[in-house]
């Protein structure tokens, strides 16, 4: 039923929005918290897909049609070797931290979604418009990210392409955002915490007419979103840090660890997931190495009788989480380059597996990452053989790439070829 006067009623009446907390200063004290949050998330979200080297290979990048927004600045380093460790725990982290700053800004600045007329002028027609991407950006954004996180793959297809373009569609929409609000958000916080009457100018249409009676202060309000944010940090960032702090880690994907002991270590996927059968790395295995027009077929024990290095490199994910530096060993990519006659100067290499399905069953690495003296067709960590699920019998592992590069169950290295 409408209000009295024949006015539409509830929640486009601004009698209807009560608590006295909300207003300018409120919302703009959320706001640049979050302006400075997310312009790191998308910094290092640029990063994360950077690390993917997606100009190599369709098989690197699952972003189709992209076009320019497929961009990116430089080839990924292999050093310092913990660089994805740290940019994508910070991306990750960071993201779950900011679910209830972001929750309170929205709760803030509900009263101006319903505002009546919806729109007054073309320039507050675009503030609208991009409100509305805005708001459904950073829903979809923070949704399928810490579903990704929780290793929920109930996505409407590829995680990685819906993601992709939701951060190009949230972060357009944020620039507008920002352009329009931030000299007015300034002059909020620098006013200070005193509230504007309502129906004024500087109330921003924030500030409701009929206030009920407070039960915590503004400032008490912001303490209680900073303590959810602060547990937030407290059961995410051991995932990434590690020490004692990954016993508190309860949002951290659970379920793939396979235990103690030497490949007692965090992974996503177990041959079993991926339909890896005896067979496939039995005694009939084998390593085939291409390059410049040669072949060179190895066995198991060729492998084990190539000269043997090491190398103290951790796994990272891009769902955040990483291990400790594991102790790998293995034959060095350049080595096998070197079979067919590519050691001095190893090109490209493109991995594959013997997986048969799922994404990322290959991958193509740098000239960078392949001559890295740490990048490793690795067949032992800590001591012991590779368990199956670590990808017996022999596993790829690059310094500074993320976790679904360093490819298990490897069949074949062709080097220098397209893929």
């Amino acid at each position: 039923m409408g209000a009295s006067g024949g006015g539409p009623g509830g929640p486009w009446r601004p009698e209807f929005w009560r608590s006295p907390l909300r207003g300018p200063w409120l919302t703009s004290v959320f706001g640049l918290v979050l302006l400075a949050g997310i312009s790191v998330l998308f910094v290092t979200g640029l990063l994360s897909y950077a690390a993917y080297n997606p100009d190599l290979a369709a098989v690197n990048d699952q972003t189709p049609g992209k076009g320019w927004l497929g961009f990116y600045l430089f080839a990924w380093p292999t050093s310092p070797y913990w660089l994805y460790r740290v940019t994508q725990g910070v991306h990750v982290t960071l993201g779950i931290v900011l679910v209830p700053v972001l929750l309170a800004k929205l709760w803030s600045v509900i009263p101006k979604l319903f505002a009546l007329p919806p729109v007054r002028s073309a320039a507050h027609g675009i503030e609208r418009l991009s409100l509305l991407l805005l708001v459904g950006g950073a829903g979809f954004e923070f949704v399928t990210g810490i579903l990704n996180v929780q290793l929920h793959y109930i996505f409407p297809g590829s995680f990685y392409t819906l993601h992709f373009y939701g951060a190009w569609v949230f972060i357009g929409a944020f620039v507008v955002h920002v352009a329009f609000r931030l000299p007015r958000a300034l002059r909020a916080v620098r006013t200070g915490a005193e509230q504007a009457a309502a129906g004024t100018r500087e109330a921003a249409g924030l500030v409701t007419p009929r206030p009920a009676a407070p039960t915590i202060s503004r400032r008490g309000a912001l303490g209680m979103v900073g303590l959810g944010s602060l547990v937030l940090l407290v059961v995410t960032v051991g995932q990434s840090v590690g020490g004692r702090l990954r016993r508190t880690a309860l949002l951290a994907p659970h379920g793939q660890d396979p235990g103690s002991g030497p490949n007692g270590f965090q992974i996503n996927k177990t041959a079993a997931s991926v339909g890896i059968r005896p067979s496939d790395i039995g005694p009939a295995w084998r390593l085939t190495v291409r390059g410049a027009g040669r072949q060179v077929v190895l066995t198991y024990e060729h492998l084990l009788a190539l000269p043997q290095h090491d190398a103290a490199l951790p796994i990272a994910c891009v769902e955040g989480w990483s291990t400790p530096d594991q102790r790998w060993s293995g034959v060095r990519l350049t080595d096998l380059a070197a079979l067919v006659g590519l050691g001095t100067h190893t090109p490209q290499v493109f991995v594959e597996s013997v997986q048969r399905g799922g994404p990322f069953r290959s991958v193509v690495l740098r000239d960078n990452q392949a001559r890295d003296a740490r990048s490793l067709l690795a067949v032992r960590v800590n001591g012991a053989v590779l368990s199956h699920d670590h990808g017996y019998p022999a596993r790829v592992i690059v310094p500074g790439a993320p976790g679904v590069h360093n490819t298990k169950w490897v069949t074949r290295l062709t080097f220098g070829e397209p893929a």
